[in-house]
C-alpha cells in the first residue's frame, strides 16, 4: 500500500530558508569584500586573509557554546537580538581604515554568524519531518551554498563599481530585510522536553552539551570535504591566471551553484530511501577527478567539466553527512550535532585556505588542486574503514543474540 509522505514545505520551512538563503549570502559578500579592502588600504596579502580567519575563529569557538544553551533560550528571540548585533557590527565599520578596529569587528561578525546559523540549522532539522530529513536538509543545505556561491560575483562587482562601503550599505539593507523576516517566524524548541528529560539535562556535563559521539564521523569527514571547498573558494581566481583564463574562471562557480541546485533534492531523496552509504561513495569519486580536472586546466572546456564532477561531490556529500549526524542523535542532541557539523564545515575552510595557499605558492595552483585531492581520497579510507567495523559490530551482535535464542 502506498504510503503518503508528511508535508516539508510548511510556510515556516520556507521562512527558514529564505532566511539561511539572504543570511549567508550578506555575510559572505563581507567574507569576499573585507580582505579585499584590507589588501587595498594595506597593500599586505597576510593582513586580507586575518580578516578571514579572525570571522572564522570566532565562529568555530561559539558554535560550541551555542549548544549549550539550545535547551533554554528562544529561539527566534536570540536570532533577532543576534541580528541587531551583526547590524550595529557592520555600520560602526562603515567608512573606518583601522586595521585593528576592523579585526576586531570581524571577530565580532563571527560570533554572530556562528550563533545564527546553529540556530537556523537547528530550527530546520526539528521543522523537517523525519522521514523527509535527507531531502530537508538538501533543500536547506542548497540555500546556504546558493547564498554563498552567489556573494563573490556581487560583492566584488559592487566592490569594483563603486566601493567597500557601498557593500557595507548593501548588506545593511539585507540584515535589515532578514530582521523583517525574522519577526514572522514562530519559536521553534529543540525538542518537546517531558519531565524526565528535563531532569536528565540538568544532570549532564556540559562536555555532553556540545559533543555526541554519534555524530563525530559525519564530523571529521565534513571537516575534510570543507578543506578541499577552502581551495576552491579561495584559489580558483589564482588558477585562471595560471591557466590563462582570466575572467572566464568566474564560470566555474555559475556551473558549481547550478549541479548544487539540480543534485541536492535529489541526494537527498536518495538519502531518505537508502541512506549514506549509496551516496558517500559516488560522490567521493566525482570529487576526486573534480579535484584532478583542476590539476590539468588548461581550457574553460575542462574548468567547467570539474565544476560539475566537484559540484555533484560537493553538492551531495555536504547535505548528506550533516543529515547522517542529525539523524544519529537523540531528538534534544539536534542542535549539538548541527553545531558539531557547521564547526567542522568552518575549521575545514579554516584550515584548508592557508595550507592549500602555502601549497600554491611553493608549487602553483594546478599542483595544489592535484594534492587537494588527497583529503577526498582520505575521506573514502576513513568512510569505508569506520563503516566495515561498524557491520562487523553489528553482524556479530546479531549472531550472538541468535545464539542465545537457539540456546
Amino acid at each position: 500500500m502506498y504510503k503518503i509522505k508528511p508535508k516539508l514545505w510548511s510556510f515556516q520551512f520556507f521562512q527558514v530558508i529564505m532566511i539561511t538563503f539572504l543570511f549567508f549570502l550578506c555575510l559572505h559578500m563581507l567574507n569576499v569584500s573585507f580582505p579585499v579592502f584590507v589588501i587595498d588600504i594595506s597593500h599586505n596579502p597576510a593582513l586580507g586573509g586575518m580578516m578571514t580567519t579572525a570571522f572564522m575563529l570566532a565562529a568555530i569557538f561559539t558554535r560550541p557554546f551555542i549548544s549549550i544553551f539550545l535547551h533554554k533560550i528562544n529561539m527566534k528571540k536570540t536570532i533577532i537580538m543576534t541580528l541587531i548585533f551583526i547590524f550595529l557590527c557592520i555600520l560602526i565599520s562603515y567608512n573606518r581604515v583601522s586595521i585593528p578596529f576592523l579585526l576586531f569587528i570581524r571577530g565580532l561578525e563571527g560570533v554572530g554568524f556562528g550563533i545564527i546559523t546553529t540556530l537556523l540549522a537547528t530550527m530546520a532539522t526539528n521543522i523537517i519531518p523525519r522521514e523527509r530529513l535527507g531531502e530537508g536538509v538538501g533543500y536547506f543545505g542548497m540555500a546556504t551554498s546558493l547564498g554563498a556561491s552567489l556573494s563573490p560575483v556581487l560583492a566584488l562587482s559592487l566592490f569594483h563599481s563603486h566601493s567597500f562601503n557601498t557593500v557595507l550599505l548593501f548588506t545593511l539593507m539585507i540584515v535589515t530585510g532578514i530582521f523583517v523576516g525574522s519577526l514572522f517566524i514562530r519559536n521553534v524548541h529543540s525538542n518537546k522536553q517531558t519531565k524526565e528529560d528535563h531532569q536528565t539535562n540538568t544532570n549532564v556535563s556540559i562536555f555532553q552539551f556540545i559533543f555526541d559521539k554519534k555524530a563525530l564521523l559525519p564530523s571529521i569527514l565534513v571537516f575534510l570535504l570543507c578543506v578541499t571547498f577552502g581551495g576552491v573558494f579561495n584559489f580558483i581566481d589564482g588558477l585562471g591566471r595560471e591557466a590563462g583564463l582570466g575572467a572566464n574562471v568566474s564560470l566555474f562557480f555559475l556551473i558549481f551553484m547550478f549541479v548544487m541546485l539540480f543534485i541536492r533534492p535529489i541526494s537527498g531523496r536518495i538519502f531518505d530511501k537508502k541512506g549514506h552509504k549509496m551516496l558517500i561513495y559516488p560522490a567521493g569519486i566525482c570529487g576526486v577527478i573534480g579535484l584532478l580536472l583542476l590539476g590539468v586546466t588548461n581550457n574553460l572546456l575542462i574548468l567547467l567539466i570539474a565544476a560539475v564532477f566537484y559540484g555533484v561531490a560537493y553538492g551531495t556529500m555536504h547535505p548528506t553527512l550533516q543529515s547522517w549526524a542529525v539523524s544519529q542523535v537523540e531528538p534534544n542532541k539536534k542542535g549539538t550535532a548541527n553545531a558539531m557539523i557547521l564547526t567542522c564545515m568552518d575549521l575545514g575552510m579554516a584550515v584548508g585556505a592557508p595550507t592549500l595557499g602555502m601549497v600554491a605558492g611553493q608549487f602553483g595552483y594546478k599542483v595544489m588542486y592535484s594534492y587537494t585531492s588527497l583529503f577526498i581520497i582520505l575521506l573514502l579510507i576513513i568512510y569505508m574503514v569506520i563503516t566495515r567495523q561498524k557491520n562487523s559490530q553489528e553482524e556479530s551482535v546479531e549472531k550472538d543474540k541468535g545464539s542465545a535464542i537457539n540456546f
